[in-house]
């Protein structure tokens, strides 16, 4: 390769760092749990994105890369927990869990609302987890998370719309 389109292949990987390092962390952050591990698996899909953009630039026709990147963050993801399920290790208290006092009657509503939601997503089957979080953390829309998760559009809208019922039902239970 010549050191333009080196350079030129550097360039536009930096523009794709910038315009989604945001949607590969928040989807590293819902999957796993803690800002630490959602860091590091960050780094790593931009690593592992790095060695293979110039084939997927190409393959791409022009569609938009964010799908391939969170598919890249969702194997990466997969191997973390399947390495720590083979090596048990001791639970860590995430220190930036966020624990302050409002007084406003509203907020500590909200809090709980919210709370019981997100209880009731990891109660979810990893699929459906997943295309919600893709959904509603990263605004993704169907045709995106079908491309992301490898199935077609109609399989991910009829996945979407049983993850959001089985939801409603644990929330309105509980």
């Amino acid at each position: 390769m010549d050191p333009a389109d080196k350079s030129r292949l550097d360039a536009d990987f930096s523009d794709l760092y910038r315009a989604h390092l945001r949607d590969v962390y928040s989807y590293s952050y819902y999957r796993v749990g803690n800002h630490h591990d959602a860091e590091d698996l960050t780094e790593q899909t931009f690593l592992q994105a790095y060695r293979h953009f110039e084939r997927a630039q190409a393959e791409s026709d022009g569609r938009p890369l964010r799908p391939w990147l969170i598919r890249i963050a969702h194997n990466l993801a997969a191997n973390l927990y399947r390495d720590r399920s083979r090596r048990p290790q001791t639970p860590i208290d995430d220190t930036t869990d966020l624990r302050t006092m409002h007084t406003t009657e509203d907020l500590v509503e909200g809090r709980d609302e919210l709370a019981r939601i997100i209880d009731a997503i990891k109660t979810l089957p990893e699929e459906r987890r997943e295309a919600l979080i893709m959904r509603f953390a990263l605004g993704m829309d169907n045709r995106e998370i079908a491309r992301a998760m490898g199935k077609t559009d109609g399989a991910t809208k009829v996945l979407l719309h049983r993850a959001i019922k089985q939801l409603e039902g644990i929330v309105t239970s509980s």
